[in-house]
Formats: C-alpha cells, structure tokens, sequence
C-alpha cells in the first residue's frame, strides 16, 4: 500500500463511550472493532454501518487493551485491575480471570491458535495464560525489562515486548534466546508488519520508528525514524 492509498475520508464515529477511548482492534477479518476505555467497559462494533452491537463489562477499573480470537468466538482485555479476563464473545460471559500481576496491565495478544494469551504489564514483565487450563497462574514469565513493558506482539515462536526503558525485545522460544533492540526512547506500543518482516515502534519523543527484523538476523539492526509532519 503506497500513501496515496491510505484513506483520507471519515466514514463514521462510533459513539458509546463515557469516557476515553484507550484501544481500538479490527477483528481479523476487518468486519468488526472492539474498543475499551476508561468506562471500564469492551464495546462490539460494526464499523462499516456504524452499529453499537454488544457492551462487555466486568473490569474493576479502566481497560487499556483487547485482543480476539481469528475465529472471533474468544476475546481477551487487560487494565488499571491488574487482572487479565478471558470472554465467550456471544454471550458477554467471563470464562476465566488470570492474576498475577504485581501492577497495571497495559497490553493483550493471543497467539496463533488462540490457546495463549500473553500480556504486557507496570511489574516489568510479560506473563503467558493458558486457555486451555483452568489455572489462573501464568505459565511463563518474562521479566527482563528494566522498566514498564507497554505493548506485546507474537509470532508462531516469539514473544516480542516494548518497553519504557526504550527498548524492544524478542524472545525466542524454542532456543530461549532474547535479542534487545535499543531504541534510546520509552517505547508506548509496538506493531508488526503483515509479513513479520518489521516492527513499527511508537516512541514518547514523538516519532515513529521502523525496524528491519530481516537485517537485524544477518548483520544488526536497521532503525528508520519516522517523524510526524
């Protein structure tokens, strides 16, 4: 997609929220958006015909981040409660609440096939759930960071974290390996390109920086900063 190709025009305004709006996903195939802010509530969209279809309410406090299934059946959201809770998208219904969390959590990913979710938290750490289990204690935890992590992203083998103490980390986990991108600024959310290929890092000094993983593998890494207009 060139920049020509980006939209330009407004299509519609959700509007339901009281309060602040903290995340907003597109379900996997682009028909649907979840959003959640500081009204401690997940809110159902269609986005194309600008419907309110269902509200998810259980968070103690405000809900920084969401994430579904690719089936669309599973959702999962994170917050100020420290807890991470796992839906039944159909009925609105709390499958299970995962704690463990020593502080806010500010990020959610499941993985491929929807059996982990893994989150992003104020303690420093990422911490992995299993779905299938009915244990609410993680199965792993990642707890390298210097300072809060932010944002998560996934792979079919990594866990990838940004972090306020500016950096970007990949943890590899069939070798247990973890390669550190230092970006020298408190990185706020990270995202990874289509093919896996880059990482796209929204920073606190304002700019946006684009990383090569490809590049990184074979000789370091490769960082464009992206500077707004």
């Amino acid at each position: 997609m060139s920049v020509e190709d980006l939209p330009r025009k407004e299509v519609n305004v959700l509007k339901g929220h009281e309060g602040g709006v903290l995340a907003a996903r597109f379900n996997s195939d682009g028909n649907y958006i979840l959003s959640c802010g500081k009204d401690r509530t997940i809110r159902l969209w269609n986005p194309h015909r600008g419907i309110h279809i269902k509200t998810y309410k259980s968070h103690g406090r405000e809900v920084r981040d969401v994430h579904v299934t690719t089936d669309n059946s599973k959702l999962c959201s994170c917050g100020g409660d420290r807890q991470v809770y796992y839906w039944d998208v159909a009925t609105g219904r709390v499958i299970r609440k995962f704690r463990g969390h020593d502080g806010e959590v500010n990020g959610v990913k499941f993985n491929e096939y929807s059996s982990v979710v893994v989150s992003a938290g104020y303690d420093q750490s990422l911490r992995a759930w299993d779905c299938r289990s009915h244990s609410t204690e993680p199965i792993q935890i990642i707890d390298t960071f210097a300072d809060s992590v932010m944002s998560v992203c996934l792979t079919k083998t990594e866990i990838i974290g940004g972090s306020v103490d500016g950096t970007v980390r990949t943890f590899d986990m069939r070798i247990g390996r973890e390669i550190s991108d230092s970006l020298g600024q408190p990185v706020n959310c990270i995202s990874m390109s289509n093919d896996g290929n880059c990482i796209l890092a929204g920073c606190l000094d304002s700019t946006v920086r684009l990383l090569d993983r490809y590049v990184y593998y074979l000789w370091g890494t490769f960082t464009m900063v992206l500077y707004p207009c």
